[in-house]
This record gives structure tokens, sequence and C-alpha cells, in this order.
């Protein structure tokens, strides 16, 4: 059995969930009191200063900080029933069909919220790691619970759940630069769609 590893945005979506979700999961004032106050930070990282984790950080503190939980849970799972779907790549669904019909261990290894990709993964039976939100009790605390799943760290969760050794083959499908790293690992590295040598 090989396994298969794929990012979710923009490579089995053609769009970013994440400020997606925001939009749809925080009330409008917070949105747009955000989006004055950390206009400065987000023209940074459009001008290549600051990390995208370093944005998204401050993006969930802002957004989410004393949240109820429920609201936020209920706006995932409408996320996943709605948004998603019309967002999913026909080309990226049939590999993911084709790694299944052979077998395949298949994991969607994303940044993207539990919240609304655990109930797509269940949809479609497959496995998942990525980022979560922080709770206590019936509120969010506006921090990921754990590192946000890009970059390094979507390697040492791959190792620690999926060991190398388990599988014949590692495939890798990834668009970004915080998915190189998990390319890394694999014998099959496809980036934007395109078998790397």
């Amino acid at each position: 059995m090989d396994l298969a590893l794929f990012d979710f945005d923009g490579t089995i979506t053609d769009a970013e969930s994440f400020p997606a979700f925001v939009r749809r999961a925080v009330p409008r004032s917070r949105l747009w009191i955000g989006s004055v106050l950390l206009a400065p930070l987000i023209l940074a990282y459009r001008a290549g200063l600051i990390s995208g984790t370093v944005v998204r950080a401050q993006i969930v503190r802002f957004a989410f900080r004393g949240a109820a939980l429920q609201p936020v849970v209920d706006a995932g799972r409408a996320f996943a029933e709605e948004w998603i779907p019309a967002r999913l790549r026909s080309e990226a669904m049939q590999r993911i069909a084709w790694h299944r019909a052979r077998g395949d261990q298949v994991v969607v290894v994303s940044g993207a919220f539990d919240l609304y990709l655990a109930e797509w993964c269940r949809q479609h039976d497959l496995a998942l790691v990525c980022s979560r939100l922080e709770s206590i009790g019936e509120h969010l605390t506006g921090r990921y619970a754990g590192a946000q799943c890009v970059g390094a760290e979507k390697v040492q969760l791959i190792q620690r759940l999926f060991p190398r050794e388990r599988y014949a083959q590692v495939h890798a499908y990834g668009d970004t630069v915080e998915d190189l790293a998990m390319l890394e690992l694999a014998d099959q590295r496809w980036y934007r769609g395109q078998l790397q040598a």
C-alpha cells in the first residue's frame, strides 16, 4: 500500500478556504474592525515581509478570541456543505479516486481548520491532519491548538501518524512553499499539478 498526501487549499480546491471561512464565521462588525486594524499586517504579508503563519495567527486571535464555540462549529459544518463542493478541482478529486481505487492510504494534510475539513473528509472517507482552534469550555481562545499544520509541522505530524516504513511509496501533492517540506518526503512529488523530477 502507498501513502498519498494531499494539501487542501489550492491543491484540492481552487481557492483558499481560510479567508472564506473567516468571512462566514465572524460577525460583520468584527470583520470590519479587523480589516482596518490588521491591514498593515496583511500588506506586509503581501509584500513578502512576514510569513503567512504570522498573519493567520493574528487574524485568528482577533477573529475568534472569546467567540462562542458552537456558532463557529455550526459555521464550519455549513462551510463544508456549501463552500467546499463548489471549489473542488476535478483533477484533484480524480487523483484521490485513483489512489483510493488502488487501496492507498489517502490523507489530507492542511493548515486549514478541522471545523470544516473533518466533516468533508468524513464524507469522502479520507484521513485528516490539520490545524485546530483552541477552546476552553464553550469559548474559543483566539489561539491555535498546537502549531499551525504548515511547513515543517506538516512533516512532523505525518511522520508521527503515518510512519514511512508502513508504505511502499509516498505520493505528495501541494501548491505553495508551505508544502515543499511535505513534498520532500515523497517518492512521487506533484507541485501545482505537475509531477516533479
